[in-house]
C-alpha cells in the first residue's frame, strides 16, 4: 500500500515514559518524511505542550491537539481548526459535575493569550491528582466557572476512579445524548481521565478532514496509538496500529500490534517492518 500520511499519538506511543522521543523514533520519522510521507501528531495534549515535545524531530508538523479539537501548524502556529463545546452543553456539564463533587480541568483555546487551561483551583490542589503538575503557568483560575464568559472550551476533563467516572459519563449522556463526544482514558499515571468534547471533536474526524484537504484518502493513512482516545482513528485508518503497551480496547481495534513498547521504540520498529527497505 502506498501510504501518504502517518498519524501518531504521543503519550504511550511516540513518547517513552520519560516523555522523550527516542533517537530510533526520530530517525525513522525523518527518513519517511524525506520520502514524501507526511507525519502528523494526533494527541490529547494541548498544542503548546505537544509542540515543545516534538521540536526534537526537526520537522514541519501539523499537530492535531486536544483530541482533534485544535489543529495548528508548528511552522507559524497558524490555527487551522477549532471545535468548541456548545456553551449551553458546557455549562450543563459543569453543573452535573459539581453535583457529584467533581472538579473539572478545562482545556481552552487561548493560546495567543498565553494560557491553555482554566481551573477553579490552583494547579497544586490535590483535587486535580497532579494532572497539572507540569503545566507551567499557562493556566488561569476562575473560582466560579459560571463566570467564564463566551467559553472557548475544547475539552473538559475529570480525573478519578474509572467506575465513578463511568457513572458520571452515563448520567451526562442520558440527559444530553447528542451534545458530546466522550471517552475515558485508562493508561495514565494519575488514574482514569474522563473527557467531554464537541460531538465532532475527535482525533479521527479531524485527521480525516485534514487528510481530505491534502487529497489523501483514509486508506492511505497509518494511525498509531495506545489508549482509548485513539480507537476511532485506529479503526478507520487504512492501517491501524496498536501499541504493545496499549489498552485491551486498542489492541482489539487494531489491525496489527507492535512487538515492542513505547519504551523500546515500538513506533520505529513497526514502521521499519512496514517499509521493509528501512530495516
Amino acid at each position: 500500500m502506498n501510504y501518504k500520511l502517518i498519524a501518531i499519538d504521543l503519550d504511550g506511543t511516540l513518547l517513552n515514559d520519560d516523555k522523550k522521543i527516542t533517537q530510533d523514533n526520530i530517525e525513522i520519522l525523518r527518513e519517511l518524511n524525506k520520502r514524501g510521507i507526511e507525519i502528523v501528531i494526533a494527541t490529547g495534549r494541548r498544542y503548546w505542550s505537544a509542540k515543545q515535545l516534538t521540536k526534537v524531530l526537526g520537522l514541519d508538523l501539523v499537530i492535531i491537539a486536544n483530541n482533534g479539537n485544535i489543529i495548528r501548524d508548528i511552522t507559524d502556529d497558524k490555527l487551522m481548526v477549532t471545535k468548541y463545546l456548545d456553551e449551553d452543553a458546557f455549562r450543563k456539564l459543569i453543573e452535573i459535575g459539581k453535583s457529584r463533587g467533581f472538579h473539572p480541568i478545562i482545556h481552552v483555546d487561548h493560546y495567543d493569550e498565553g494560557y491553555d487551561i482554566v481551573t477553579e483551583f490552583k494547579k497544586e490542589d490535590d483535587r486535580y491528582c497532579s494532572y497539572l503538575s507540569k503545566i507551567e503557568d499557562r493556566y488561569r483560575v476562575i473560582s466560579d466557572l459560571s463566570k467564564y464568559e463566551n467559553p472557548k472550551a475544547v475539552v473538559t476533563c475529570y480525573v478519578g476512579e474509572y467506575d465513578e467516572l463511568e457513572q458520571f459519563q452515563k448520567e451526562v449522556l442520558a440527559k444530553s445524548p447528542y451534545n458530546y463526544n466522550t471517552h475515558i482514558m485508562r493508561k495514565t499515571k494519575i488514574g482514569s481521565i474522563l473527557e467531554f468534547m464537541n460531538p465532532l471533536g475527535s482525533k479521527w474526524l479531524s485527521l480525516k478532514e485534514y487528510a481530505e484537504s491534502k487529497g489523501i484518502s483514509p486508506d492511505r493513512i497509518i494511525a498509531i496509538g495506545d489508549d482509548n482516545n485513539d480507537i476511532e482513528m485506529i479503526q478507520n485508518a487504512g492501517l491501524g496500529i496498536g501499541m504493545k503497551n496499549g489498552t485491551k480496547e486498542v489492541k482489539k481495534a487494531a489491525d496489527i500490534i507492535t512487538e515492542k513498547t513505547n519504551n523500546e521504540s515500538g513506533v520505529a520498529h513497526i514502521l521499519k517492518k512496514i517499509f521493509m527497505n528501512l530495516v
